[in-house]
């Protein structure tokens, strides 16, 4: 019997897996997913906000504040690429800049660093290419930009080091009560729990129905972004914001830890919750908003898009509670943004939950918080490039031009633990095919080189989830033709 098990394995069931792992009890992460990070988390804007959005005295405001402060820290530690970049929430007209002063004085009460209400000469000082058009701003230079999917690795694989077992495509079919904690049916076998933790995303509410919870459900909010080639990457600095309404923050455009800049998201309601399909209208929507605060961004220079949902609940602030139909069953429900920038003080605020159930804990005293990764090879000096070769001849294979992606980086994010199983898992964790051809030219040899450390035939290489295999067979055999050997 594990002492906990966290179903759902995006940055908050990682961040709570971390948190849990500093402690001699047995965990287990639950993932339907073939692999870490394959919901909500994979797909957001990727900001780490400041705070002044949320509604003083609510979980959002408090856990926002509290997590953007711990951000420099665990990045250091986990070996993530984090930049305090600042942000600017645009207004295009004095009406507006009421709503600038409001979240200015939303800001300060939810004791929020860095914030400044600027006039049109100040914001473009910062940031000349935002429109002309443009009265003022407030300006947060705490927010930053880190890579969701990087982060979410990084705090798994933190948490595997320190003791923590990972089940992944193991999707939960149903939880029954028992006299001590919880029987877990999955796709992959029963297990027992003594607490469960339901970190479920998009899924949460039904994950609570399972043992007779009601008390939110999820929304699914769709957003759709475009991603634009590193030539564009210039173009702004900062995060850049509309005046928000009650739909969201409006069409941003955001530059990446990577030098991409993101415009998006929009913001429409579906019923399906693996509705992540793009649109003609929804991404004709972001080029044309997204102008309006930067007239000169180069719309044509997108590279690819995609979409992603938001657990919006109902109640409009994280469900983050201990169930009353069960004792030991912890809700973490609705985190939608900004539960990127919340999760690390999310995993602290669940644990001190966990504690309050009755959870004994006592800290590792062998506990490491550290996770390193080799630096990327497309940053490394010329010398430090003949010297990773030297140690490993696999660098001397570039398998990505676009990104300077060597087969060694390949093979490494592969046999990593929580490693890559899937296309897209590469590609999110060391980007081959995350530049202009996106994959058309190293797509066939990274399958070929996951079919290979996987010992698995290419024809079970999958894009990212269940049936999504790249290759179906060979065009004559699935024709019906004899083939010559």
């Amino acid at each position: 019997m594990f002492d906990v098990a966290i179903i759902g394995a995006g940055v908050v069931g990682a961040s709570i897996s971390r948190e849990l792992s500093k402690y001699e009890i047995d965990i287990v992460v639950l993932e339907k997913g073939i692999e870490v990070c394959q919901g909500t988390t994979k797909a957001n804007s990727a900001i780490v906000h400041g705070g002044y959005d949320a509604y003083p005295g609510t979980l959002k405001a408090k856990l926002n504040v509290e997590g953007n402060k711990m951000y420099d820290d665990l990045c250091r530690k986990l070996d993530v690429h984090f930049k305090r970049v600042g942000s600017l929430v645009l207004a295009f007209s004095e009406e507006e800049m009421i709503r600038i002063k409001e979240l200015y004085d939303r800001g300060i009460e939810n004791k929020v660093d860095g914030l400044k209400i600027l006039n049109k000469e100040e914001t473009k000082l910062i940031e000349p290419n935002i429109s002309d058009d443009v009265v003022g701003a407030l300006h947060c230079s705490s927010a930053g930009i880190v890579c969701p999917f990087n982060l979410t690795v990084a705090l798994m694989e933190n948490s595997i080091d320190n003791g923590v077992q990972l089940k992944t495509d193991c999707e939960v079919l149903g939880i029954e009560t028992e006299e001590e904690g919880f029987l877990i049916k999955t796709t992959k076998g029963n297990m027992k729990a003594r607490y469960v933790v339901n970190a479920a995303g998009v899924y949460a509410d039904r994950i609570n129905n399972m043992i007779g919870g009601d008390e939110y459900y999820i929304i699914p909010r769709k957003g759709e972004y475009r991603v634009l080639d590193r030539s564009e990457g210039k173009i702004i600095n900062s995060v850049i914001f509309q005046c928000p309404t009650k739909k969201g923050k409006g069409i941003l455009v955001t530059p990446t830890v990577h030098g991409n800049i993101l415009v998006g998201p929009t913001a429409i309601e579906v019923d399906d919750k693996d509705d992540v399909c793009t649109s003609y209208e929804g991404l004709s929507l972001v080029r044309d908003l997204s102008k309006k605060s930067v007239p000169d961004i180069d719309i044509s220079k997108t590279i690819t898009s995609f979409a992603g949902l938001r657990a919006t609940p109902n109640t409009r602030d994280f469900m983050i509670f201990p169930s009353s139909k069960a004792k030991g069953f912890i809700n973490v429900g609705g985190i939608e943004s900004p539960g990127l920038t919340a999760a690390p003080a999310i995993a602290t605020y669940v644990v001190d939950i966990l504690k309050k159930e009755g959870l004994n804990l006592n800290k590792k005293e062998n506990f490491n918080p550290y996770r390193k990764i080799e630096k990327p090879f497309i940053h490394m000096t010329k010398e430090e490039r003949k010297e990773a070769i030297a140690k490993n001849d696999k660098h001397s294979k570039i398998i990505c031009r676009c990104e300077t992606v060597t087969e060694g980086e390949i093979i490494n994010a592969i046999h990593r633990n929580a490693g890559a199983k899937t296309l897209d898992g590469i590609k999110r964790r060391i980007r081959p095919g995350m530049g202009k051809c996106q994959g058309g030219f190293c797509g066939p040899r990274v399958l070929e080189i996951l079919s290979r450390e996987l010992n698995i035939d290419m024809e079970d290489v999958l894009k990212e989830h269940r049936n999504s295999n790249m290759i179906l067979g060979k065009v004559k055999e699935m024709r019906g033709e004899k083939i010559e050997i």
